[in-house]
């Protein structure tokens, strides 16, 4: 009896996450055909309206969708989890772990993956949002002038929601994601009724029929064909949260279908009315459905900007974690799942890039222009990294794991090479930004370790200052001490030059070092070890994950369970706070140290970042040279 109420219990779960997998995971390529289908027949590279394009393209659709889709993403790359997290810095965190060797090649390609995929979290609320409010064109030009404050306005309402935390409006999610694939699906089904033929375009051959065509102009369409597949890195990245066997549940059952009936219920449109070309999806409807198409297909693209959104949070906080970034203020939006947070600086930084894309391209159509090189270098950089994990972690055949990794490096290149022809449209934008996002990380992380390696120069040893006061007992005055040290073999410099100058040492010193490990989650057994250093001193190691918030205090309460005998709400907090200068020391360029100077004045307060007691914490500050 209780093994039939686990195993109901098991099925009504993997159907809850299977629902919200809809929302979260398939937002994104649930809302391209509102644009694909009309890029490729009638945007700027795109081709003749005849039956041996729109056979090709939807031949090229269909097999982007089988191959690229389910094949990698779902049956290969969901497997390439860290601890059931997945992502590219997840992935790479991963690679780092199982192959030390050539860390820095993987750090970098990760880092730049990483970068690329805020340059896609401006773009796609913008392509989304704009093209779903462009339906109203369809339904009468007196809209045209209000597409683009309209679309705004819906952006702008959606930021500022953020705040709140996405707890309430989740679970609306599902239910409106199954309306809109049930209407994709219903929608395809009416195209198709005026010429069911076209499902023969699933033969492969009129893909190779549509290139001999065509010849280059039909292979830069790849650029337009490939927006149909530019979610694929979502699925990877919100593994996590729903775990692979609800995604795939979700993809199989649902969406593949709903896309494939709808791309091709558009082609057999297009065949039977050419003009339909400017907007395909939407020409789909009787006249009577666009006013409510539109509203559902705006709540479907808010729906997958919102994933995009809280992606670019979760990135972020993983990528500080790491310490690729600065310390950012990360506000949890609910006390009962860790996942949802709102991170206020990436939230208008994206917001302000989000509504700049929108004024400056003014359509969907130009975003599509400059949408897919991001995507498509990423999911490179995935199958590249997933090639390590196969041979280092999975104990694959290295021909095995390279004849699979050159059939995905065939259709990522190829879909990069046509993108690329997007370059000088606007393609350069998400570029740029990566590029500009990948310079910031990486100078973080040089400037943090020329810090550490300043550190370890001109340390004192914690082992001999413990050895000296403990000889003086004058200068030990009573009360307890929490200082953060970022070596746990060092003694802190903000207890030793606060030694230096008040001639103080409490009579109870626990010296805390926080170490993030290369993996998602941090058990509650990993999480706390401490040793008794002797006078009156303890050395504390708190272990997090990734993906994970220090909780300093809330820790060192559990670790009294194991005797460690802190009391955190009355003991001082002893931190240090650098200002850095330019030296001769650290072998940065002089314009790198610039950099990290300003991000480490900008960076939050590692005493508010760890929320410790604001009347608590002492802070002293230093000058270092790097």
């Amino acid at each position: 009896m209780n093994s039939s109420s686990e195993s109901g219990d098991s099925v009504k779960k993997t159907a809850f996450l299977s629902l919200a997998a809809l929302g979260i995971v398939y937002g994104d390529i649930g809302t391209s055909p509102l644009y694909a289908m009309r890029e490729c027949f009638h945007g700027p590279h795109s081709v003749p309206l005849n039956q041996v394009n729109v056979f090709g393209v939807l031949s090229l659709i269909f097999w982007s969708l089988v191959l690229v889709i389910s094949a990698k993403y779902l049956l290969y790359v969901l497997r390439a989890d860290n601890r059931g997290e997945g992502g590219i810095l997840a992935l790479m965190a991963l690679v780092r772990s199982t192959s030390p060797s050539g860390r820095r090649f993987v750090t970098g390609i990760g880092l730049f993956g990483a970068a690329l995929l805020y340059g896609d979290g401006m773009l796609t609320p913008a392509i989304s949002v704009l093209s779903a409010v462009e339906g109203l064109e369809v339904a009468t030009p007196l809209f045209t002038p209000y597409v683009v404050p309209i679309t705004v306005g819906i952006l702008a309402g959606l930021f500022l929601l953020q705040k709140r935390g996405t707890a309430g409006i989740g679970a609306m999610f599902g239910p409106i994601m199954i309306a809109w694939f049930a209407v994709l699906s219903l929608l395809g089904v009416l195209g198709l009724a005026r010429n069911p033929g076209v499902i023969a375009a699933a033969n492969p051959a009129y893909a190779i029929q549509f290139f001999a065509a065509n010849g280059l102009p039909g292979y830069l369409v790849l650029g337009s064909v490939f927006l149909v597949v530019t979610g694929g890195e979502a699925l990877y990245a919100d593994l996590g949260h729903f775990g692979s066997r609800p995604i795939r549940i979700s993809w199989f059952a649902l969406t593949a279908p709903a896309l494939t009936l709808n791309y091709f219920g558009q082609g057999a449109l297009l065949l039977a009315d050419s003009s339909a070309a400017v907007n395909p999806f939407y020409n789909l409807a009787p006249s009577w459905a666009v006013f409510p198409l539109v509203a559902l297909a705006t709540a479907a693209t808010v729906i997958a900007s919102q994933a995009v959104i809280t992606g670019v949070f979760s990135l972020t906080q993983q990528a500080m974690q790491l310490g690729f970034v600065p310390r950012v203020g990360v506000v949890h939006t609910a006390a009962e799942a860790a996942g949802q947070i709102y991170v206020p600086a990436a939230n208008w930084g994206l917001f302000v890039a989000t509504v700049s894309l929108v004024f400056v391209f003014g359509s969907s159509s130009a975003i599509a222009a400059a949408y897919g090189i991001a995507v498509s270098i990423t999911m490179m950089i995935t199958t590249v990294l997933a090639f390590s994990v196969a041979v280092q972690r999975w104990h694959w055949p290295v021909w095995a794991a390279t004849a699979l990794s050159a059939l995905w490096l065939v259709f990522d290149l190829a879909f990069l090479g046509a993108n690329m022809a997007k370059f000088h449209e606007g393609g350069w934008i998400p570029i740029a930004i990566a590029l500009t996002i990948a310079l910031v990380m990486s100078t973080w992380k040089k400037g943090r370790v020329a810090l550490r390696d300043l550190e370890r120069r001109t340390s004192y040893p914690l082992a001999k200052f413990i050895e000296e006061v403990s000889h003086r007992p004058e200068v030990r005055i009573p009360g307890q001490a929490v200082v953060l040290s970022r070596e746990a073999e060092t003694t802190p410099s903000a207890l030793l030059h606060n030694f230096k100058h008040n001639r103080v040492v409490h009579q109870r010193v626990f010296v805390v070092t926080l170490h993030v490990e290369e993996v998602p989650t941090v058990s509650d057994e990993e999480r706390c070890a401490s040793q008794d250093m002797g006078a009156g001193f303890s050395a504390v190691t708190l272990r997090y994950g990734f993906m994970e918030t220090p909780d300093v205090m809330g820790d060192l309460y559990r670790a009294n369970e194991a005797g460690l005998d802190v009391e955190p709400l009355t003991a001082s907090y002893l931190v240090s706070r650098n200002t850095v200068l330019a030296g001769p020391y650290g072998g940065m360029a002089w314009w790198r140290i610039g950099l990290f100077r300003f991000l480490t004045n900008n960076a939050m307060r590692m005493s508010l970042f760890l929320r410790l007691p604001p009347d608590r914490v002492i802070e002293i500050g230093r000058r270092v040279q790097l």
